[in-house]
């Protein structure tokens, strides 16, 4: 009987195993959205990992910029992970100019606009959005972050020019400002923060308003330009977060305690102090990003579980030099009107080419071209000399108050949504996150140099020094990525490198990556040193089972499988190896248990609901298979129309429509066989079992030169599978030509010599 494989991932067909890389498979393997036969408008319905946002087990991160992108890279390269890499490095890059170009706007200054860019483009916490498949969303959103904030400072520029037939631009500025954003949202779902950064430029430096002034906004007429772009600020962030929740089907995700363990923990104590601890560690990772992994999930970074935990001084510190910074912001703001201009020839005499670009981010937002050009520096009396220079200083302050503000908005903002303030996140850190908040700390940091050369440093050793200290910075953050990046070049290097943060994680991902390549001695020593650091780890004891599987070691295996389902009850995989096992050793009756109990299992709220799917059917389809060896072909049949019956689309049917065949034929149903055959072939003209079964079943109706045709289809379908060589010279053989059959039945054993039955098939043959 020619026998159909169930759905499966090892190269062991008689095994489930899980993908080894986690991200790479479920957004790019197995994700049916990359598909081209796939519908496009799947793409608007589905989560990042292709399973229907409404689903219970849903992650809920609705990306589909990100996935059409991921999308092109298949149309264009296939799944060769070359392509996906250059084009993560292609937008990195694009982001890095157009982040220097915003900086240049914000600053006035060149030098400080290279300086930001350079350590954008050098951060080692960018390794993982760029090196990593599933960044892109990060850099994607970041894309369109920028230019949905570069369109709104345009907008500002054109709100301001009263002129008659401008206005048209202003709103075309802000529909610009709109689009961008919603394409950040829909990238990933920190790229809305945009707005609230547009609205801190907006009213503290583009309108210069003091805290004392916000509430006067909405009452006068001279503040109504402020309003009007505050109020479609407003709009807009209403509407996208509602067109969000909505598509989320206005149900938070769940994860699993492992992800998030101070969202699990039922100390609500327990859960603030880790929670206020965590960006303390964020703020660490992007000022010294020595120590980074791919995982900081489980027991990586410790609960705060006590407040005479030492790590709350951290804790206190940061939140005391965060206030500190934030009212002394906002208390030179809310003084700044108190130094008044002097009269215009005093301020035209001072005009040199520091002090006008100190201030030219101000004078772009407020002052037309035609204001500028009258601009002229003559002479000044002695009586405003003095007058002049506190005010230029003032002006110099102020320009630099401005920019702190804004490299505290796009460093604060964008990270707000990994807080948990709103709802719990599925990680404790993830490095990708912190892709678009470096932009604030990357501002800020060339802005300190700036300051340092422009203020402090009177003698030229002081300026080389700054200057040499600066440029170590760069080559220390160059060379850690360079380094970190050659983590990346292999999922072994990478796994390793994570063991000092994560050992429980590392170690079980580590094993998988040796199981793979054939290292199995190892990829079993790897288990057991996971374990030794987390026992209660599901995936670990299942990857265990299932190389202990492969090693015929069915005892040791069983056990794994049963410490995996004691972590984790509905692991259906598990159930399903279990079945395959006892089947194996015939206690089919076990077996069948295990199949039955596999297709029951309640899937709800599962992670990857896609795999869980495709495993019930799977355990369905061997049920069938089993009840087929008992010669209980009827029974057999409808287990397989279940199983056909509750196939998911995303499932491919060939080999159900197959087995179905041949339990019809078994029956002597030959119609009804053939037409499950056909429809078999029809979903998958390349099925091979279906020629196989086709050239019996018209070797049974006597049209031995349309069997002789199925099988050399088969033949030339499958050159180097065992099981076609000797399905064909069993035909040969009872057509009666035995030395035809014999060398068959010899190129069998050639493609598959491990294979006691074949082999033994063979010497008859040949007796």
């Amino acid at each position: 009987m020619a026998r159909d494989h169930f759905w499966c991932t090892s190269a062991d067909p008689l095994i489930v195993q899980w993908p080894i890389d986690p991200f790479w498979c479920r957004a790019i393997l197995k994700n049916q959205d990359l598909l081209p036969e796939t519908p496009l408008s799947h793409v608007f319905y589905d989560d990042f990992w292709g399973t229907p946002l409404t689903h219970s087990g849903s992650h809920k991160s609705y990306r589909p910029l990100c996935v059409l992108s991921f999308r092109l890279n298949h149309l264009l390269d296939g799944l060769r992970p070359r392509g996906y890499h250059v084009g993560n490095v292609l937008l990195h890059a694009t982001v890095t100019g157009l982040f220097t170009h915003t900086a240049r706007l914000l600053t006035g200054r060149s030098s400080v606009a290279t300086t930001a860019g350079l350590l954008f483009a050098s951060h080692p916490i960018h390794t993982e959005a760029v090196a990593g498949i599933v960044g892109r969303a990060d850099i994607l959103a970041c894309l369109f972050f920028l230019l949905a904030f570069l369109g709104y400072l345009k907008y500002c520029k054109w709100r301001d020019l009263v002129v008659t037939g401008w206005a048209m631009w202003k709103w075309t500025w802000l529909l610009w400002t709109a689009v961008c954003a919603v394409a950040a949202l829909l990238c990933k779902e920190q790229g809305v923060t945009v707005l609230a950064v547009c609205a801190v430029y907006d009213v503290f430096i583009h309108s210069r308003l003091r805290v004392a002034d916000l509430p006067q906004v909405f009452f006068q007429k001279k503040y109504r330009g402020v309003l009007e772009g505050l109020l479609s600020l407003g709009v807009m962030a209403a509407a996208f977060v509602g067109f969000r929740v909505y598509f989320m089907g206005s149900e938070v995700p769940e994860f699993a305690p492992a992800d998030n363990p101070a969202a699990d923990s039922d100390s609500a104590l327990t859960r603030t102090l880790t929670f206020l601890y965590l960006p303390v560690c964020n703020l660490w990772l992007l000022a010294y990003p020595r120590t980074l992994s791919f995982d900081w999930s489980m027991d990586a970074i410790p609960l705060v579980e006590s407040c005479c935990d030492i790590r709350n001084m951290w804790t206190i510190s940061f939140c005391a030099g965060l206030t500190y910074v934030t009212w002394l912001v906002f208390g030179v703001n809310q003084h700044h009107g108190k130094v008044k201009k002097p009269t215009s020839n005093g301020y035209a005499n001072h005009c040199t080419a520091s002090t006008v670009s100190a201030n030219s981010a101000s004078v772009v937002a407020n002052k037309t071209n035609a204001h500028r050009r009258f601009v002229r520096c003559g002479s000044v009396s002695s009586t405003d000399s003095d007058d002049s220079t506190k005010y230029l200083r003032y002006r110099a302050s102020l320009a630099s108050l401005h920019i702190i503000i804004i490299s505290l908005a796009l460093l604060v903002f964008p990270f707000v949504p990994a807080m948990n303030l709103f709802f719990y996140v599925g990680f404790v850190i993830a490095e990708r996150v912190l892709y678009i908040p470096s932009m604030g700390y990357c501002l800020l940091l060339a802005h300190g140099v700036y300051t340092l050369l422009r203020t402090q440093c009177d003698r030229a050793g002081a300026r080389k020094a700054v200057v040499g200290a600066f440029v170590c910075v760069i080559l220390v953050y160059s060379v850690r990525t360079v380094v970190r990046n050659h983590d990346w070049r292999s999922e072994e290097n990478l796994y390793k490198a994570g063991i000092n943060v994560n050992p429980a994680k590392a170690w079980g991902n580590l094993g998988n990556i040796l199981n793979n390549n054939g290292r199995s001695s190892e990829a079993e020593q790897a288990y057991r040193a996971a374990l030794q650091y987390r026992a209660n780890m599901a995936d670990v004891h299942y990857n265990l089972g299932i190389l202990l599987q492969e090693q015929k070691r069915y005892e040791e295996a069983i056990e794994s499988y049963m410490l995996a389902l004691q972590c984790r009850p509905r692991l259906s995989m598990a159930y399903l190896n279990l079945g395959i096992i006892y089947a194996a050793t015939e206690n089919k009756e076990e077996a069948g248990k295990m199949y039955r109990h596999c297709s029951a299992i309640d899937i709800t709220g599962l992670k990857d609901p896609k795999l869980h799917e495709q495993t019930k059917i799977s355990a369905l389809y061997n049920l069938g298979r089993l009840l087929a060896d008992q010669d209980k072909y009827r029974e057999a049949i409808e287990i397989y129309e279940e199983a056909v019956a509750k196939r998911p689309s995303h499932y491919a049917p060939q080999s159900l429509y197959n087995m179905l065949g041949e339990a019809y034929s078994k029956l002597g149903q030959l119609e009804t066989a053939e037409h499950w055959y056909r429809e078999s072939l029809a979903v998958k003209p390349d099925h091979v079992p279906a020629f196989l079964t086709m050239g019996k079943l018209c070797q049974r109706r006597g049209e031995i030169q349309s069997a002789m045709d199925w099988f050399l289809k088969a033949k030339t379908m499958a050159p180097k599978d065992a099981s076609v060589y000797q399905h064909y010279g069993q035909f040969l053989g009872d057509l009666g030509r035995h030395q035809e059959a014999a060398d068959s039945y010899v190129q069998a054993a050639k493609w598959a010599p491990d294979d006691f039955e074949l082999i033994f098939n063979t010497a008859n043959a040949l007796r």
